[in-house]
């Protein structure tokens, strides 16, 4: 059981590597990104797929059987939140001690999911840790600020963001209250206090002999660190095993629901309401429309790392989802990188097939500026424009896609192309 904790560690490192790997564009192996909790739920709420479902099962049971080895083997912001705890392990040798178990956590939970149910990743965007490490590597305000927040809440308290804060990790909590395996101390612990004065998420109580699994995130450095072996990780004999729920975390129980059950029905009002007076983007094939788009992108910006023409731009002040800006590149007619990469269904997945006859945007040619060079009729990829001798080239409406091909290959800036209100399949 002592090569546990180093068996996580390696793995837990290699996980990080691709992730961040492909979060920067560099390297984008076989959808390590899949694995993401809400991501993949999102994916099942808004764009079903048999695989996505599999995915979110196999992660809660999982969870169900191991406890919560997610925060500690998939989850990157996890993963960093622990490198930065070693860096600080070596200057500090203890870590903060025990930590308070807040109910504040289970109502910002309640919050959080409640308005993703009810159709709107507005409240994810802030709060949920792969959204917000994909926002830090890619350079947004949103992104670097709360990870210099949450950084500093580890060096300060270690682990408080995961036990305490983050939504997945209160859903994932839950479920491992009742996992299979568990973290317990066993008879022969003798009570030094090292798991104690060195468990990141400040869940030993070495004093009454217990661990609480619902803030446990499965991390095995008190296993690595016990002088006696007095930490198991395992099924708790029948004897030991207790879960008698308090009045009062009934109480928070009901309530927690109770919010639960009102920000659905928010965030059912959030999806019509946060897109008025927003401007009009051209959007990546396979987000169907800007109401949508906005209300389904997490804003991890995988898709913007990934993008091999670098049109997919960054949420701004007029628009808070991510967006397509052709004013260096068009979109690529073989390329359907954001559709492979988007993690939480906002992007839809489409085949490459499909992506080459989806509209995504309408070009216009101004006869006034064209020079009759025929540039654009060489460019466009589905010959939607035709040219006839001596003439200005005429552009068929049924067939153009709007990747912006033609906008590029024109040098006299005699074609615009302009958003459409929902893409449609030609």
């Amino acid at each position: 059981m002592k090569h546990l904790y180093k068996i996580r560690v390696i793995t837990s490192l290699i996980v990080f590597a691709i992730v961040v790997l492909g979060m920067l564009g560099i390297f984008y192996p076989a959808k390590i990104f899949d694995l993401q909790f809400l991501p993949v739920a999102q994916r099942v709420i808004v764009d079903f797929s048999v695989a996505a479902l599999v995915v979110l099962i196999f992660l809660v049971g999982a969870t169900l059987i191991f406890g919560r080895v997610y925060c500690s083997l998939i989850c990157p912001f996890g993963i960093l939140q622990e490198l930065i705890g070693f860096v600080k392990g070596k200057v500090k040798k203890n870590h903060s001690g025990r930590q308070i178990n807040f109910p504040l956590k289970y109502f910002v939970a309640a919050i959080v999911w409640g308005i993703l149910l009810g159709g709107s990743a507005v409240a994810i965007r802030y709060i949920e840790p792969y959204t917000l490490f994909g926002s830090a590597l890619s350079g947004t305000i949103l992104g670097l600020a709360a990870v210099v927040i949450i950084l500093t809440a580890v060096i300060l308290k270690d682990r408080i963001f995961c036990t305490n804060f983050c939504p997945v990790g209160v859903l994932l909590g839950l479920l491992s209250k009742v996992s299979l395996n568990k973290i317990y101390i066993s008879d022969i612990c003798v009570a030094c206090g090292q798991c104690e004065r060195n468990c990141p998420s400040g869940c030993i109580d070495v004093k009454n002999k217990t661990v609480d699994n619902e803030t446990c995130i499965k991390c095995l450095k008190c296993i690595d660190i016990c002088p006696k072996s007095g930490i198991k990780y395992g099924i708790k004999p029948k004897g030991e095993v207790k879960f008698n729920p308090k009045r009062r975390d009934l109480i928070i129980a009901v309530s927690a629901l109770a919010v639960f059950g009102g920000m659905i029905k928010a965030g059912i009002e959030i999806k019509d309401k946060i897109v008025e007076k927003i401007k009009d983007v051209i959007l990546p094939p396979g987000a169907v429309d800007k109401e949508r788009f906005l209300n389904k992108c997490l804003n991890c910006n995988l898709c913007v790392e990934n993008c091999p023409n670098k049109i997919i731009k960054k949420a701004d002040s007029e628009y808070g989802a991510v967006h397509l800006d052709y004013s260096n590149a068009p979109c690529k007619f073989d390329c359907h990188k954001c559709s492979e990469v988007c993690p939480s269904g906002a992007i839809k997945r489409i085949g490459l097939e499909e992506k080459q006859r989806t509209r995504i945007a309408m070009a216009m040619i101004n006869k006034d500026k064209c020079a009759e060079c025929g540039l654009c009729v060489e460019a466009c990829p589905v010959h939607a424009i035709i040219k006839e001798n001596g003439k200005v080239p005429i552009l068929n409406a049924m067939k153009c896609i709007g990747c912006g091909a033609c906008k590029h290959a024109c040098h006299f800036g005699a074609i615009e192309v302009f958003p459409i209100k929902e893409q449609k399949t030609i």
